[in-house]
Parts: C-alpha cells; sequence; structure tokens
C-alpha cells in the first residue's frame, strides 16, 4: 500500500472511531434530555393532583389519617393515574398513610425541601423528590399542604411515575431508541462518513504527487520541485518544500564550487610550488656536479638563480597563508585613523628604486589636504603594495605608472594605473579570482594570481570594493574607495 494510501486509510479509521463515540455520546445524551422531557411533562400534567385530593377530601384530621375516606378518594385517583403513588406526610415528613401498588414502602421519611419548593414555586419547576419506595431515587412529584384551622398538620406527597410505570416506559423507550434512534443513527453515520471521506479524499488527493517529488529529489534529481497543479490544498506544505529545495540545490551548487576552487587551488599550488623548487633542485644539482669545473660568474649567476626562486617560493608561501586566513575570516581588521596620504607617499618612494630597474617612470598625485581614515593600516598598506607589484609586473619597460588620492563624495578614493599590455574586457570580471592569470599575458614569472585576490578580501572586511578599467594595449587602471573621517 502506498504512505498517501495509507495515510488516507488511518485518518479514515480516525474519523470513523470519531464518528462512533460521537453517536454514543448523542444517543446517551437524547435518551437523559428524553427521560427528563417525559418526567417534565408528567409532571406539568398531574402537578396539581395533590391540591385536586386535598381540596376533595380532609386527609387528616387532628394530624391522623381519615383512612375510611381518604384511601376511597386514592383509589380513585389511582384509578385515574394508575402510576400514581400517594402518601401523607407529616409537618418533617414522616410518612404517616399511604396507597400504592403491590410493593412496600422502604422509606420512613422524604426530603422536604423539594416538596416546600415545589409548593413556593406553584409547581411551575421541575423538580425531584425522594421515592420512598426506592431507596436513593428520585422522581417526579405532585405536592400541596394540608392545614386544620390554618395550621399545618402535613402535606399530601404523590409520586407521578411509579415503579412499574417507570419500567414500562424504560421498556418502550429502549425499544424505540433500538428501533428509531439505532436507524436515524446508521444513517447518519453513514452519511457523515461518506461526506468525511470524500472530503479526505479531496484533501489529500495530490498528497502521493507530492510524495513522489520528495522521493526523486532523495534520489538525487535535485531539481524536482511540486508544481501548480500538484499543490492542491497542501499548498503551504508544497512552498515550504519547494523552497527548502532551491536552498538545499543552491547550497549542493556553492559546495560543488567550493570543491572545484579546491582543486584548482591544489592544481595551482603544485605547479607554482613545483616551478621554483625544480629550478632551485637543478642549479643546486648543476652546482654539485660542477663543483670543481665551474668558474665563479657561472657560480655566482647560478646562485643568484636560486637566490630569486627562493625569494619568489617564500612569497608565494607568504600569499597563500595570507589568502588563506582572509578567506576563512581569521584576521580581523584593527581599524585606527590615519593618514592616507603619507602612507601612499611612503609606498610611492619605495617603488621608484623597483621602477627605476626596469626603465619605469612612476608618478604620484597626492594632495596634502586629504582627510584621514579610519581603517586597518597594514591591511591598506598591503592592498595598495600588491596593486603596485601588478602595475610594475605588466608594464613594460618605457611605460609608466600613476599613483593617484582624490576626495570623492565622502570617500578618499586611491587609484593605480598603468600603461602596460590591458586586460581584455571579457576577463575583467574574473581577475580578482584566485590564481586567475591572464591568457593573453606574455609577461614571464607572472606570480601565482594571489595578489588581486588579496586586494579584494582586504577590502571586503572593510566594506569597500576593488574596481578596474583597462583596454587592450592602452593600460589598466584599479582604483578604491575608503570612507573619510567625519570631522564632529
Amino acid at each position: 500500500m502506498k504512505a498517501g494510501n495509507k495515510l488516507y486509510w488511518k485518518i479514515s479509521l480516525a474519523f470513523l472511531l470519531l464518528l462512533l463515540i460521537l453517536g454514543i455520546g448523542y444517543i446517551l445524551i437524547t435518551s437523559y434530555t428524553s427521560n427528563r422531557y417525559f418526567q417534565e411533562v408528567n409532571q406539568r400534567l398531574y402537578g396539581d393532583i395533590a391540591s385536586h385530593l386535598v381540596k376533595e377530601t380532609k386527609p387528616l384530621i387532628n394530624g391522623v389519617p381519615d383512612t375510611s375516606a381518604t384511601h376511597d378518594i386514592m383509589h380513585s385517583m389511582m384509578v385515574i393515574n394508575p402510576s400514581a403513588e400517594v402518601y401523607l406526610l407529616n409537618p418533617k415528613g414522616k410518612i404517616i398513610d399511604f396507597v400504592v401498588p403491590g410493593k412496600t414502602v422502604e422509606l420512613k421519611s422524604v426530603n422536604l425541601a423539594p416538596i416546600q419548593q415545589f409548593i413556593q414555586d406553584k409547581g411551575e419547576c421541575y423538580a425531584l423528590g425522594d421515592d420512598p419506595r426506592n431507596r436513593g431515587e428520585k422522581k417526579v412529584f405532585s405536592a400541596a399542604p394540608i392545614y386544620e384551622n390554618n395550621r399545618l398538620t402535613g402535606y399530601a406527597y404523590i409520586i407521578l411515575a411509579s415503579e412499574k410505570q417507570t419500567e414500562i416506559a424504560s421498556s418502550l423507550f429502549s425499544s424505540f431508541i433500538l428501533k428509531s434512534g439505532a436507524f436515524l443513527f446508521f444513517i447518519t453515520l453513514l452519511g457523515a462518513l461518506s461526506i468525511g471521506l470524500f472530503a479526505l479524499w479531496y484533501l489529500t488527493k495530490n498528497l502521493q504527487d507530492i510524495i513522489n517529488v520528495f522521493k526523486r529529489f532523495k534520489e538525487g534529481d535535485y531539481s524536482a520541485r511540486i508544481t501548480d497543479q500538484s499543490k492542491g490544498d497542501l499548498v503551504i506544505l508544497a512552498d515550504t518544500y519547494n523552497d527548502m529545495a532551491d536552498t538545499i540545490s543552491t547550497n549542493i551548487e556553492q559546495l560543488q564550487s567550493v570543491e572545484r576552487l579546491r582543486k584548482e587551488l591544489i592544481a595551482n599550488v603544485s605547479h607554482d610550488l613545483r616551478t621554483p623548487l625544480a629550478i632551485m633542485q637543478g642549479y643546486i644539482e648543476t652546482l654539485i656536479i660542477k663543483a670543481k669545473t665551474i668558474n665563479e660568474e657561472k657560480r655566482e649567476k647560478y646562485l643568484k638563480i636560486v637566490f630569486d626562486s627562493s625569494k619568489k617560493l617564500g612569497l608565494l608561501i607568504k600569499q597563500l597563508f595570507e589568502y588563506s586566513k582572509l578567506e576563512a575570516n581569521e584576521i580581523q581588521p584593527e581599524k585606527e585613523a590615519f593618514n592616507l596620504a603619507d602612507l601612499t607617499q611612503d609606498i610611492f618612494i619605495k617603488y621608484q628604486i623597483l621602477a627605476q630597474e626596469k626603465n619605469i617612470s612612476i608618478h604620484s598625485h597626492i594632495p596634502n589636504e586629504i582627510p584621514l581614515v579610519f581603517a586597518d593600516l597594514g591591511l591598506v598598506e598591503r592592498a595598495i603594495q600588491n596593486l603596485m607589484d601588478n602595475a610594475i609586473k605588466f608594464t613594460p619597460q618605457g611605460g609608466s605608472i600613476n599613483i593617484e588620492l582624490k576626495t570623492h563624495d565622502e570617500n578618499i578614493e586611491v587609484s593605480i594605473s598603468d600603461s602596460g599590455p590591458g586586460i581584455p574586457k571579457e576577463e575583467q570580471a574574473y581577475i580578482f579570482e584566485r590564481y586567475h592569470k591572464s591568457v593573453h599575458s606574455h609577461q614571464k614569472n607572472n606570480g601565482a594570481g594571489l595578489g588581486l585576490a588579496i586586494v579584494k578580501k582586504i577590502l571586503e572586511i572593510h566594506n569597500s570594493s576593488i574596481h578596474v578599467t583597462s583596454q587592450l594595449n592602452q593600460g589598466t587602471k584599479f582604483w578604491f574607495q575608503l570612507p573619510a573621517m567625519q570631522v564632529v
């Protein structure tokens, strides 16, 4: 049996049990209310019978029952209403005389409170009194006070539903319930069950389709979604599943992207580490093999190559650690107010020597009135240095580099431009990704491809971003902005 069908039949069974419980409760309540209705009608019809008895005869003479006269009248009343049981009570409720069919009387006295309340309400309210023939039971009654010379000498107390009448009424009522009540209950149950089962089927008809979508997603079909046709009345469940599936699919794509980047990282790191290591190993091996025959000039040349390769290897490892910390959010900026113009001027002076070695002219445009900025001094310095390294690397001999600061709205803009080969437009969106190298670059030893990625991460933790403007054979310009300190 399918899951959807199982749920349908479980709900249907629960619904059937609920209807049965309600039906039994209905029968019990109907039985109680019908019985009370019968008793109240009986009391309303014959509630004044005790008053008539008192008027027609003098049941008590000096507080003593006049049995010769009263019994005849009592029997006459019982002929009219065979279900009546007649009792005479003294003022304290003690039974001093009675006329009842058959069975003897068990009680010697009855509670006067219901009788007095009945007399006070003139028989208009439903009341139950003690049944003298059945201890602990209550019956509807009629009652009237008996006065002699304006003195209360007792009460006429008439049970309107005798034991025999109760037995007959109970038997007939049970038969009525079994015949008509059971039939009506069965019809009602059948109708309610039919309507309920149809309603359950209508509400859950799309459940199996939704379960099938769940199974497809579980088996790896991450594009499985619940369509509008399958939502039906389970639209909240369907929309929740679709949102959840979208989130999971996005997370899976991100994990797959991270895995691809991880593999690329390992491949690129392996390649970039292997190159300087191979160079170092090759020249050191040459120095060892030709230790006795190599001249001093070549020895110095080879050692310089080994030294340069070790520097490059050290720089690569440093960049890897730096980028890894930035990507893992292990570096938190220690912000302070500082003069960005002074920092930029210091960097400009340091790179003049490198530019001269490569026959590159370097120029600066740094106004003196530049406001202070609030940022991490070391990280901002690292970002500008990486941009300068990138400019020197790609600027050919005889080219030029410009570093410029200017105020832009409430920000300070730092721009570094070069006269290098430029970056194709289709590659500009990817140059800040780790290990990205332009396929159009013909430069040797282009580095590990982490410099611009580090710049991007540094600016991201400062809530800023790096921008590029470039055209082929016309140079490249990188720029970013930092918020200026506001003077209060």
